[in-house]
């Protein structure tokens, strides 16, 4: 061994607690620890050994973790599946694992969380030009995967709701 290099055995124990300090601060993916492992310069080798262990204690569960993101990503932000699947795959949580997490959101349930965040953009912009409304509200809903059709339906109901006139509201797919 040269001077400057450690044994493998310590670049495990190493390796091992920048995994305790990360897992510390949040939970993460095996990829996400497998990426930030290889920033640091550890060995392949010694990166599957820690997080297999890792893996055998339940300290690294990917199934746990994807369940946990679909719940907060919907409850707090109001995220549709196709938001919270391309944070998933981000993520480097595999598409079996991801479908099986996604599974847990009832379609009703996204649905009430999307009129209740369309709710929300639409008060907001209240006092605009309705066609502005629609346009922000409509485009927020997107980048939060609510499906194109839907987001529009959302805030059609919306602004309804509110008293605005919505039968000039025509949608492409009517």
């Amino acid at each position: 061994m040269e001077a400057g290099e450690i044994s493998r055995d310590d670049a495990v124990e190493k390796a091992r607690e920048v995994v305790l300090r990360i897992l510390t601060a949040a939970q993460k993916s095996r990829r996400e620890l497998e990426q930030s492992l290889a920033r640091k310069g550890y060995p392949e080798d010694v990166v599957v050994q820690v997080l297999d262990r890792f893996g055998e204690v339940g300290l690294v569960d990917d199934a746990t973790y994807a369940e946990t993101i679909v719940r907060t990503r919907h409850a707090e932000r109001g995220l549709a599946r196709r938001g919270i699947a391309a944070e998933l795959r981000r993520r480097g949580i595999d598409e079996d694992t991801a479908v099986g997490a996604l599974d847990q959101l009832d379609p009703d349930d996204e649905r009430a969380a999307g009129a209740r965040l369309a709710a929300k953009l639409v008060t907001r912009t209240r006092g605009l030009d309705r066609q502005v409304r629609v346009r922000r509200a409509v485009g927020s809903l997107a980048r939060k995967g609510y499906p194109p059709g839907l987001a529009f339906e959302l805030v059609r109901d919306a602004l309804a709701a509110e008293g605005e006139e919505t039968d000039d509201l025509g949608y492409a797919e009517d």
